[in-house]
């Protein structure tokens, strides 16, 4: 690798002795890839110039001409050079150049005898050096621990992983345009917070210094974006990053993406609707159409979602009916998991030991499961129809859980005493939000709630079977070395 980078830096030595600027200011460039094969017929019997640029991905030297592909964010497109039309020194350039440099051509656009639509370079321009070489086999590049630390060279070395990427970027646009046209506002909440809450979950901590204080990464929005409701802002959504300092795996992150909304004077009834149809709106926006293949599976987001309450999945799929089974019953079942000691665990958490084990895996086709245990619901309303469940719905597709929602808790007092009652569990937070509780003694209307997690959503839509191909930067140990001191400073 050192004496390739050392090859090139004196390359470049060589342009900047010869006036060349290998690190120019700007190129002016007119059309991408896509859009000149797309504009082909028309751009062609014009002789209109075009300017494009983009990383040089190859080149093939035939005597006084040369065929290459440069590659910009929307794909390759082929370039031909001849030493006739761009002049001695140029072509020499154009000989001194690597693989991997950037490049911007101008030129007019024809097609060759093979039916490729080409670019005929009349002028070429060196915009970026490249130093350092793609990796060993790059065609292929397909090593995952390569390719998540250096997602730079991911992105330009294989196309499908900008593809996800932009689809991202897609589905967040779609859901922002989805909730802004239904007159819901978009909110900031803070990320570091002197007491952190709206789920259970191991925070990240850190010092502020100014104030001489503890604060922690946030680890959800819930209790920020309901102090708004109180405030009178009715409609209120958050696409924000959460931070959860707990383990990793190919659907969990300890930093994701995650999308909050509440809804003043409605239910999780109202925001099963809602979220039905959002998941419907985003899936055409995206795709053209809600039927797609998730690894090999198929799958169709058109509402209406199967509804299924909790009791009844747990009977079906789990063979425990919950009406009749005693703890007793529900500890035996939890015990042919051979996990972690359940002793001591309520009878809300072994019901809940159970629907994550025999339940989840078992929910394929997308899948609205409501009417969780009170017990492991504390910000949840209890349901109308049977006090031992909450108001509480999870979305579910080939066994990934989307979300969590809420027919949101309101209730000052009742708050305090399922805050009290969780921390004796151990299962809630080290603090007790009083703040959030004196918001609730104002006064907030009604309302429905719902977390989304957009990173799983994202990978659903991409076919992509871990969150880190759907994460730019996943989190990762520390890189043992990084090559250094190769310019001999």
């Amino acid at each position: 690798m050192k004496p390739i980078i050392e090859q090139r830096i004196a390359k470049m030595k060589a342009l900047l002795a010869a006036g060349t600027n290998p690190y120019p200011y700007r190129f002016r460039a007119t059309h991408r890839s896509a859009e000149i094969k797309a504009n082909f017929e028309a751009l062609a019997p014009a002789g209109d110039a075009v300017s494009v640029a983009g990383r040089l991905m190859s080149k093939r030297p035939h005597g006084k001409a040369c065929f290459g592909h440069i590659r910009d964010q929307e794909g390759d497109i082929q370039v031909y050079f001849k030493l006739d039309d761009l002049g001695e020194a140029t072509f020499a350039l154009l000989g001194e150049l690597d693989i991997g440099d950037i490049v911007g051509v101008t030129g007019k656009v024809f097609k060759t005898r093979t039916g490729e639509i080409t670019v005929h370079a009349t002028g070429l321009e060196l915009v970026a050096k490249s130093i350092r070489p793609l990796p060993e086999k790059w065609h292929g590049l397909k090593d995952k621990e390569t390719r998540y630390r250096q997602r730079y060279v991911d992105l330009f070395v294989n196309l499908d992983v900008r593809e996800v990427f932009i689809k991202r970027a897609a589905i967040i646009a779609g859901m922002r345009e989805y909730l802004n046209a239904k007159g819901f506002i978009e909110v900031e909440t803070p990320i570091l917070q002197p007491i952190y809450g709206g789920a259970s979950a191991s925070p990240f901590t850190t010092l502020h210094n100014a104030l001489d204080m503890k604060l922690y990464l946030r680890i959800a929005d819930e209790l920020y974006l309901k102090r708004l409701l109180v405030g009178g802002l009715e409609k209120v959504y958050e696409i924000s990053k959460d931070f959860r300092n707990e383990g990793m795996d190919r659907t969990h992150s300890p930093e994701f993406t995650q999308m909050e909304l509440y809804q003043a004077y409605a239910d999780y009834e109202d925001i099963m609707d809602l979220f039905e149809d959002m998941m419907e709106k985003i899936c055409v926006a995206v795709l053209g159409k809600t039927q797609f293949t998730y690894q090999g599976a198929a799958i169709d987001f058109k509402r209406p979602w199967r509804r299924v309450r909790v009791e009844d999945a747990v009977k079906e799929l789990a063979g425990v009916d919950l009406a009749r089974a005693s703890d007793d019953d529900l500890g035996r079942k939890c015990a042919e998991v051979a996990e972690a000691d359940r002793a001591g665990l309520g009878r809300g958490f072994l019901i809940e030991e159970i629907i994550d084990h025999f339940v989840e895996p078992k929910l394929i086709e997308p899948t609205l499961l409501y009417d969780y245990p009170v017990e492991i619901s504390p910000l949840a309303k209890v349901s109308r129809r049977d006090p031992r469940f909450a108001e509480r719905f999870e979305p579910f597709v080939l066994g990934i859980e989307l979300g969590n929602a809420f027919s949101e808790q309101n209730d000052p007092v009742v708050q305090r005493e399922r805050f009290e009652a969780q921390r004796a569990a151990g299962e809630g937070d080290a603090e007790i939000d009083l703040d959030f509780i004196r918001a609730l003694e104002y006064g907030m209307p009604p309302a429905g709630g719902l977390g989304l997690g957009v990173d799983r959503l994202v990978m659903l839509l991409a076919d992509c079977h871990s969150i880190r191909d759907v994460v730019l930067f996943p989190q990762m140990r520390q890189e043992a070395e990084i090559e250094d001191d190769v310019y001999g400073l």
